[in-house]
């Protein structure tokens, strides 16, 4: 592949391979279409070469990201909407490696149903620091991958024998409902806070797996009450929904960790659902740790969410909302 070093003109670029570029430029030309729509850029295609019109640093982006993406399907992965837009994403911020960005390089996480790698620059960054810190926090807006990817790496460390059990445990707050009005047993009564952890071992196991490896103990779902006198040795423990913890809660499970283990604690600030006037147990561990060696802490923000484009939108018109709420709350400078 070759490209302009002009970044001023309008960039050219020729591909060596005329079988991967229907893939590439997808059905319709749909991918080529969302690279348009991401970038604010024009893309034409004649024969197996593409002309990229637009402001010179979206223009760039644009090559980067095509880049990326020719470069996964001449390593014989295939190419769909959200490899697009995980390879705009990593463009803008600079990233211009595909190899990381799809799970081929040394970042991917390698488990029985699939390869999963980072698909923004925060994703990165959150993979390198759950391989080198025994206790890590990650912040953020719904859809970013933080339990997803902490998943992910657990289930890797388990079958490759660097750990014994995988732990993954929520507090079970009720968000508009009461679980003793809910029906069922206590498990039944659980479990739908617990659903989503189950859906991302699902992903990362076969069916069978997932099921054999809760009853023999190597995996075990639960409230974050269960978790209380216990010591997590030869474990990699996850607490999602962190915010819904109190102070106590928090400093119950930190407090935890034993040896040869692993922790990661996710959650994000803005939706916290305990009662008014209760401070989250993750906002009180993040100001009483700050400072802590051998802590990561990673903050994701709507440019992160890898679902639905329209999830972005959603997370920035609540960011937006919120600002403009703190703002009004300010009193006045030289206010009494």
């Amino acid at each position: 592949m070759r490209s302009a070093n002009d970044t001023s003109a309008p960039i050219h670029l020729e591909f060596d391979d005329n079988l991967l570029l229907p893939p590439l430029f997808g059905e319709h030309d749909r991918h080529i279409a969302r690279i348009e729509q991401l970038l604010g850029v024009s893309l034409s295609s004649r024969g197996n070469r593409v002309l990229i019109a637009g402001a010179p640093s979206r223009a760039v982006a644009a090559r980067d990201a095509l880049m990326a993406l020719y470069g996964r399907l001449k390593r014989g992965h295939g190419v769909d909407l959200g490899d697009v837009d995980a390879a705009v994403r990593f463009a803008e911020a600079g990233e211009r490696d595909g190899a990381d960005l799809f799970g081929d390089g040394d970042l991917s996480i390698r488990t029985r149903k699939r390869v999963v790698g980072p698909r923004s620059a925060n994703q990165a960054l959150y993979l390198k620091t759950l391989r080198d810190q025994e206790l890590v926090f990650a912040l953020g807006p719904a859809g970013t991958g933080k339990t997803y990817l902490a998943v992910a790496m657990a289930v890797q460390m388990l079958t490759g024998g660097h750990v014994d059990r995988i732990i993954l445990s929520r507090p079970a707050v009720e968000a508009g409902e009461r679980l003793g009005f809910l029906p069922g047993d206590l498990r039944e009564k659980v479990d739908p806070y617990l659903r989503p952890l189950y859906d991302a071992l699902h992903d990362m196991l076969p069916g069978d797996q997932v099921v054999k490896r809760i009853a023999a103990g190597e995996i075990e779902i639960a409230p974050l009450a269960f978790m209380r006198g216990r010591t997590l040795a030869n474990a990699f423990a996850i607490l999602d929904e962190a915010q819904n913890t109190t102070p106590v809660q928090m400093k119950m499970f930190l407090t935890r960790l034993g040896e040869n283990s692993r922790m990661v604690v996710t959650g994000d600030l803005s939706q916290v659902d305990l009662p008014q006037g209760t401070r989250s147990g993750l906002a009180d561990a993040l100001e009483t740790l700050d400072g802590v060696s051998g802590i990561g802490v990673v903050r994701f923000d709507s440019r992160d969410v890898v679902r639905h484009r329209l999830v972005t939108q959603i997370v920035q018109a609540y960011d937006a909302r919120d600002a403009r709420e703190r703002g009004q709350r300010r009193p006045p400078k030289g206010g009494t």
